[in-house]
């Protein structure tokens, strides 16, 4: 098994497209600047020891030493030693969990988020021959783990959890559906759940379509709506209340109306999360109707850290890269 020990650091391969855009804003005002001395023919003949090619070389080097250094940085892992391997019974769950800065309201203590986190927590905790994957989304979506039996890693990539890992705000469940619809594996013969834990704020459209398409393929899709319908404002790490552009307080209500809908449609479970322990007891019941069929359970307990490559290759291209000069002899 592969995976990333720090994969918050992956977030800084962003750096790669920025610095080859400032690059090529560079070189388009290097010509505009150099046109003013004369004609490109006169231009060439004054400058024909530098080498733009060479200079793009070095260029293209340094970004794939940067790419490396981040997923160095990421800390690349591959399982060494498996602690079981056996077919089991039990079901698949995909973990769908909004992300979004709504969540870190606190009118479900300790905050929204918290709170879910505490409940996939607890929903590990129970499993023992199941399959479990983790998706986080906002205003986008993406999967944070996998499906896997390996509960170990699934908690550590839990506790990572937090909306900076997504710029982009908002809550599209459509797109965390249709993710989460696309992360199961082939086997027809086995109980297949999306969890989507949620306050429903900002729908961006298409989720009632894909817990359709859910549905269609077997698939039961549980709604867990967490916060009030009272609503709260939304603390910031800074210590300030979060607010609009016009300088407004932001308050965020549970929008359970369009929690039931999407349920509803799927012809699945919404419910309600608060204070109390009664969503966990109601969603172990509704997990434990559905069919559990042959699963082959591979755990990994010893990860080896595959940096050393990668850091030698990083050297060779440093390397290459001193060697290249940016004028022709």
């Amino acid at each position: 098994m592969f995976r990333f020990e720090s994969p918050i650091y992956l977030w800084l391969l962003l750096l790669i497209p920025l610095l080859a855009t400032v690059y090529y804003m560079s070189l388009c005002n290097y010509k505009k600047r150099i046109k003013k001395f004369g004609t490109p023919e006169l231009i060439k003949r004054f400058s024909s020891t530098v080498s733009h090619k060479r200079i793009l070389i070095k260029f293209i080097l340094s970004e794939v030493i940067l790419t490396l250094l981040v997923i160095m940085l990421a800390r690349p892992q591959v399982g060494n030693r498996i602690a079981s391997k056996k077919n089991k019974k039990g079901i698949e769950t995909i973990i769908a969990l909004d992300i979004s800065n709504s969540m870190l309201a606190q009118d479900v203590p300790p905050s929204r988020l918290e709170k879910s986190k505490l409940m996939v927590e607890n929903l590990m905790t129970k499993f023992s021959e199941d399959k479990i994957g983790l998706i986080v989304f906002a205003g986008d979506a993406f999967v944070q783990l996998p499906i896997t039996s390996d509960y170990i890693s699934a908690k550590m990539f839990l506790d990572n959890i937090s909306p900076s890992l997504i710029g982009t705000q908002g809550t599209d469940i459509g797109k965390a559906l249709n993710l989460a619809i696309h992360s199961f594996t082939p086997n027809s013969k086995i109980g297949k759940a999306i969890i989507v834990i949620t306050d429903g704020e900002d729908n961006e459209g298409g989720a009632e379509e894909m817990a359709n398409e859910a549905e269609k393929k077997g698939i039961k899709v549980f709604i867990l709506g967490v916060g009030s319908k009272e609503g709260t404002t939304i603390p910031m790490p800074n210590g300030e209340s979060l607010k609009t552009p016009r300088g407004e307080i932001v308050k965020t209500r549970l929008n359970e109306k369009m929690c039931k809908k999407i349920a509803e449609v799927g012809h699945g479970v919404y419910i309600h999360v608060d204070n109390t322990d009664l969503a966990d007891v109601i969603l172990n019941r509704e997990l434990s109707k559905l069919q559990r069929g042959e699963i082959n359970n591979v755990i990994y307990s010893d990860f080896d850290e595959q940096f050393q490559g990668i850091a030698l290759i990083v050297i060779l291209l440093l390397i290459l890269e001193s060697l290249i000069l940016e004028r022709k002899k």
